[in-house]
């Protein structure tokens, strides 16, 4: 399936929207390194903000503080969440779950 052809105004509106994006993700994972921002506070914001729900929850978890991709791959496996899920389709059980063993 082709992509729709864009004219070059829409292609920078949609190039600078997707900059926006990432920098906003890049605020949310160093607000969690940094520990500004509790994992549980940004799950729970995940079913409203749509830059923290677009966010994978390995991301998430990576930059937590202590917590290495060894560690983010036993407890997703642990939980039952797909490596590639994205926060905002956690359910309430799994954001729960993860918010009780992260801490």
């Amino acid at each position: 399936m082709p992509l729709p052809s864009m004219t070059p105004e829409q292609r920078k509106a949609a190039l600078e929207k997707a900059a926006e994006a990432r920098k906003a993700r890049t605020a949310l994972l160093d607000s969690l390194r940094s520990g500004k921002a509790k994992l549980s506070e940004v799950l729970h914001k995940a079913k409203s903000d749509p830059i923290a729900g677009k966010t994978k929850v390995s991301q998430l978890l990576r930059a937590v503080p202590g917590i290495g991709p060894a560690k983010v791959s036993a407890l997703m496996d642990e939980i039952g969440i797909d490596p590639d899920r994205r926060a905002g389709g956690l359910g309430d059980r799994q954001r729960q779950q993860l918010a009780t063993a992260v801490g």
